[in-house]
């Protein structure tokens, strides 16, 4: 693997983390007075996040083939079951756990196999 494509999945992964933000920004609003500040401002948080996200996601694809993208986008299941541990003191049980290893697992299988399509 080179060095270009390396910086690229770490970009890629910093990028999916920042994306997966934008669900504690969707909780944190759902918690808030309809149209209140701290409402308006979790979903300009959102839109920006989600807007970066946009723009970074096309420029992952003009360097990565789609299909190796979106299996590394399985990680955001990941992320998820850290930010609500983190910010919202949510439990990490053995489910969730098999749950994100099952996503995972198939999203690795896909990308593997369509990969060895390919060669074909």
């Amino acid at each position: 693997m080179t060095k270009d494509k390396l910086k690229t999945l770490l970009l890629l992964h910093i990028m999916l983390m920042i994306y997966s933000m934008s669900g504690i920004c969707s909780k944190m609003a759902s918690k808030q007075e309809f149209l209140s500040f701290k409402f308006c401002l979790f979903y300009a948080c959102i839109i920006g996040l989600l807007g970066f996200y946009a723009i970074g996601w096309q420029q992952i694809i003009k360097r990565l083939p789609l299909t190796t993208a979106f299996a590394n986008k399985a990680i955001t299941i990941v992320w998820g079951l850290i930010w609500g541990l983190v910010f919202f003191q949510e439990k990490i049980t053995v489910g969730k756990v098999i749950g994100v290893i099952l996503v995972v697992a198939g999203v690795v299988l896909y990308a593997k196999a369509d990969g060895e399509e390919k060669d074909e």
